[in-house]
């Protein structure tokens, strides 16, 4: 029984590592530059890493992550490594916290929309702490970014990576369950209206949010 706890743990932890390792390598790859803001997915797989496996994964690359990104390739510093931890554990503990005792489709809707509502609110309060300080300015200059650009790229932010989670969660799930590497759901896996839809929403969430970065707050995309 031991051995089998072991080796179930041991799974455990490589495919948190392989979840880790994927943000990490979208992070490098795949980022959007707004002002002095970046916008990338690495808090999609990170949140579904927590939807899998709990809020003490999600936790875990929340720092690991922007740890890595701190001393290999980040130009932001200390800043930049507080903001993508604060950032990323909202967004995915909040998600995997409610998700964990709601375990259903309609479930994973709220806990995602939830959290992106939380990750808003929490990095409009952290900006005006914490920018400050990093740009030299006053608390008053950094509340008057807030309509123009910290309001709405915290939000299109929030939303693109819910966007990505609802569109890849039950594909990754499926994939996952057939090389036995986590537990069949009991839920049915047939495609349904249900699934659809979800997939329907999340690339609208997506469309928008990329609509937005590059119409409205003047984005571009960037390659490390």
């Amino acid at each position: 029984m031991s051995r089998l706890s072991s080796s179930k743990k041991l799974r455990r932890i490589a495919l948190i590592a392989v979840f880790g390792a994927l943000a990490y390598a979208l992070m490098l790859v795949i980022h959007f530059k707004v002002s002095f803001l970046t916008l990338d997915l690495k808090d999609a797989v990170i949140t579904l890493s927590g939807l899998y496996f709990g809020p003490g994964a999600a936790l875990s690359l929340s720092v690991l992550v922007p740890l890595l990104e701190l001393i290999s390739v980040s130009d932001t510093g200390l800043y930049g490594f507080l903001m993508n931890f604060i950032s990323t554990a909202t967004l995915s503990l909040t998600a995997s916290l409610i998700y964990r005792y709601k375990r259903s489709l309609m479930g994973a809707i709220i806990a995602l929309l939830s959290a992106a509502a939380a990750t808003v609110g929490v990095m409009m309060l952290f900006n005006l702490w914490i920018t400050p300080y990093y740009m030299g300015v006053t608390v008053a200059d950094v509340q008057a970014l807030i309509p123009t650009l910290l309001l709405p790229f915290n939000t299109v932010k929030s939303l693109m990576n819910v966007g990505f989670v609802l569109l890849l969660y039950k594909p990754i799930s499926a994939v996952m369950q057939r090389m036995k590497l986590i537990e069949k759901s009991t839920q049915q896996q047939k495609l349904d209206w249900r699934t659809i839809a979800v997939a329907v929403l999340a690339l609208a969430l997506i469309a928008i949010s990329l609509g937005i970065v590059f119409g409205v707050l003047g984005g571009r995309f960037e390659w490390r």
